[in-house]
This record gives structure tokens, C-alpha cells and sequence, in this order.
């Protein structure tokens, strides 16, 4: 039996406040798919980092983990560092297979919803 685990990877910040929404995010997907595992990954600044996550989801039993980048774009970060990192996490962990999907911000649906909240009415800052 295939388990399919989801990492959501972010930047990271200095301020663990700024991944409030990320957790609300990994909060929103595991109520859509309860069953599935899924961790939240950062590159810097936050733990966990993206073969912290990778090794959780692996010991938990996850044969299939897919990777998604939370990045508005594919700037290096995205087109770079994270190949890189998923090698490492494939050859660490070979009989796993990892798919990287494309930034979150190249979604149609994040377009439409950035389009959206850009027509907002403004409030106040956090």
C-alpha cells in the first residue's frame, strides 16, 4: 500500500509569526485529507527544514511525498536550492519517490485569489 505524504515548503522568516498562514494552510489541507500526512518545511530561519520533514514523513511510513513549494515564484530558491535538496532526500532515501510540483504561485487559482484580495477594501495592517 502507497502512503502519500505532502510536505509545503516555505521560505522561512525570523519572526515565527510570519508562517502563521502556512499553518493555517497545513491546517486546511489536512481537514480536506485527514488521513494524509503532512508537514510544513522551511529553507531558513524555522524549523523544520525540508529533510527534517522529508525523514518524518519517511519513518511515518510514506512511500510517494510530494513537494509544494509555497513561493509566489520560481526564483532560485525554487529553480535551485530545492532541486538540490530533493536529491539529497532521494538519495538518502531511494526507495521513495519525490515529486516537486511548481510554485503555488503559478496556480491559476492563487493568481485569481491574489486578483481578488487585491480588490479588497483595505484594513488595518496585523
Amino acid at each position: 500500500m502507497t502512503l502519500r505524504g505532502l510536505i509545503l515548503f516555505a521560505h522561512g522568516a525570523r519572526d515565527p509569526g510570519w508562517a502563521a498562514p502556512l499553518h493555517d494552510t497545513v491546517d486546511r489541507v489536512r481537514a480536506e485529507q485527514p488521513d494524509r500526512p503532512v508537514r510544513l518545511a522551511f529553507l531558513e530561519f524555522l524549523a523544520p527544514t525540508l529533510e527534517e520533514a522529508g525523514d518524518d514523513l519517511v519513518a511515518q511510513g510514506c512511500t510517494d511525498i510530494e513537494i509544494v513549494p509555497l513561493f509566489l515564484g520560481a526564483g532560485g530558491h525554487v529553480r535551485k536550492d530545492l532541486p538540490a535538496r530533493t536529491a539529497t532526500l532521494q538519495q538518502r532515501h531511494p526507495r521513495v519517490t519525490w515529486q516537486l510540483r511548481p510554485a503555488v504561485g503559478e496556480s491559476p487559482r492563487v493568481i485569481e485569489a491574489m486578483a481578488l484580495a487585491a480588490l479588497d477594501p483595505p484594513t488595518s495592517p496585523r
